[in-house]
C-alpha cells in the first residue's frame, strides 16, 4: 500500500545466563568448600528470575561466606560483622524495588548478628537471607560456633564445648519469620528450588544451607548428604504431600495425637495415615522445626529439608511507604520551605 510504514522490529531483550553473574574476581575458598556449590547455584538461579541485573544487590557479613559478593557480578557490599541484615534493612526501606540478598554464616548471623537477624525477621523486610551453616568458625581457623554440637572439641574448646547449640530454623520460627526453609550444598537441584522459592516469597525469607567446611569441620552433615545414609536421615518436605522417606519410600511420619512417630508403610499404616505437610499451618511448622534431636521425642526422626512455612504478613517497607504517603497528604512536606520558614533559633555561647 502506498504510504504504509513498516514498524521496526523491537530489539530482543538479552537473555541472562550464569556467565552474566560471574565476576572477574578469582574465587578464593579452600578447594572442596561447600561455598563453591552455593555460589554456582546462585549464578544459575538469579538469571531466571526475570529481574534486571542492575536490580540485584548482595550484602554479606564477615566470614568465608562474606566473600561471595565479590564473585557475583552484581551490586553488593561486604559489610561488617553481624550487620549485613541491618544494612540490608536500610537499603530495602529506601529502595524497595531492589532484589536484596543477604549472605551470612552461622557465626556471623547467630552470634554477634543475632539481634539484627531476629528483628529483620519480625519486621518482615522483603529480603532473602541465605545462612551458610557449617557448624564452625572457618575463617578464623576452627573455633566452635553457635551451631556446634555439645562437647565439640575445637581450638577454643579443647575439653569440649558446654554451650547448647542453636537450631537456626527454630530460631527463625521463634522470631516469627514468614518463610523458613532448609537445604544443603550437596543437593544442587534442591538448593536451586529453595532459592527460587525464597525469591518468590513476599517478605523475609530465611534459607538455612548445610555447608561443608572440609578443612575445619569436614563431614558435619555427612549423614544427610551421603548416598547411603541420606535416604533414611533426610525428609524432603512437599506442600500437600504426606511425609514419606526411606530408600524404598516405605517410611513415614504419623501423628499420635501431637506426638510425631516413624512408622513403616504396609499392613498397619498407609499413606492415608501419614502427616500431610501444609506450609500455611503454623502450628505444625513449629513441630517440624523441632525434628532436631529433640529429647522429648522417643523416636529418632529424620531431618526435614524444604519449606517449613510460607506465610503472608505485610512487609515493613510497604507499610513504611504507606505511612510516608499518608503523612504527606496530612501535612505539607517541603524541606526547602521548612528550612526557609519563620521558625528560627539563636544559639549563643
Amino acid at each position: 500500500m502506498m504510504g504504509a510504514t513498516v514498524a521496526e522490529p523491537k530489539p530482543k531483550e538479552k537473555v541472562l545466563t550464569a556467565k552474566d553473574f560471574t565476576s572477574d574476581q578469582e574465587v578464593r575458598w579452600c578447594p572442596g568448600c561447600g561455598d563453591y556449590s552455593i555460589l554456582k547455584q546462585m549464578q544459575k538461579v538469579l538469571p531466571t528470575l526475570g529481574i534486571p541485573k542492575e536490580d540485584f544487590v548482595i550484602i554479606s557479613g564477615i566470614g568465608c561466606s562474606g566473600r561471595l559478593p565479590y564473585y557475583m557480578d552484581t551490586f553488593g557490599m561486604h559489610s561488617i560483622h553481624g550487620r549485613a541484615t541491618a544494612i540490608a534493612s536500610g537499603l530495602k526501606a529506601t529502595r524497595p524495588e531492589l532484589s536484596v540478598w543477604i549472605v551470612s554464616g552461622d557465626g556471623d548471623s547467630l552470634s554477634i548478628g543475632g539481634n539484627h537477624l531476629i528483628h529483620l525477621l519480625r519486621r518482615n523486610f522483603d529480603t532473602n537471607i541465605l545462612l551458610f551453616n557449617n557448624k564452625i568458625y572457618g575463617l578464623t581457623k576452627g573455633q566452635y560456633s553457635p551451631t556446634s554440637e555439645e562437647q565439640k572439641i575445637t581450638k577454643s574448646t579443647p575439653m569440649g564445648s558446654i554451650d547448647h547449640p542453636f537450631n537456626p530454623v527454630r530460631l527463625a520460627s521463634g522470631a516469627e519469620g514468614t518463610f523458613i526453609a532448609r537445604s544443603m550444598d550437596r543437593d544442587p537441584k534442591h538448593l536451586q528450588a529453595m532459592m527460587k522459592r525464597s525469591h518468590e516469597h513476599k517478605g523475609a525469607s530465611f534459607l538455612e544451607i548445610y555447608q561443608n567446611c572440609n578443612i575445619f569441620n569436614d563431614g558435619a552433615f555427612e549423614v544427610y548428604t551421603g548416598k547411603e545414609t541420606r535416604v533414611d536421615e533426610a525428609l524432603y518436605l512437599e506442600d500437600g504431600q504426606p511425609l514419606i522417606f526411606g530408600k524404598e519410600k516405605n517410611k513415614g511420619i504419623h501423628l499420635d495425637g501431637l506426638k510425631p512417630e516413624v512408622v513403616e508403610l504396609g499392613s498397619d499404616y498407609s499413606t492415608d495415615d501419614l502427616w500431610v505437610h501444609d506450609e500455611k499451618d503454623t502450628f505444625k511448622s513449629q513441630m517440624l522445626v523441632n525434628f532436631f534431636d529433640d529429647p522429648t521425642i522417643e523416636d529418632h526422626l529424620p531431618r526435614p529439608f524444604g519449606v517449613f512455612c510460607d506465610l503472608y504478613r505485610p512487609t515493613y517497607e510497604d507499610q513504611l511507604n504507606e505511612q510516608i504517603a499518608l503523612a504527606k497528604e496530612q501535612k505539607e512536606a517541603d524541606l526547602d520551605r521548612l528550612l526557609e520558614g519563620k521558625q528560627t533559633w539563636t544559639i549563643s555561647a
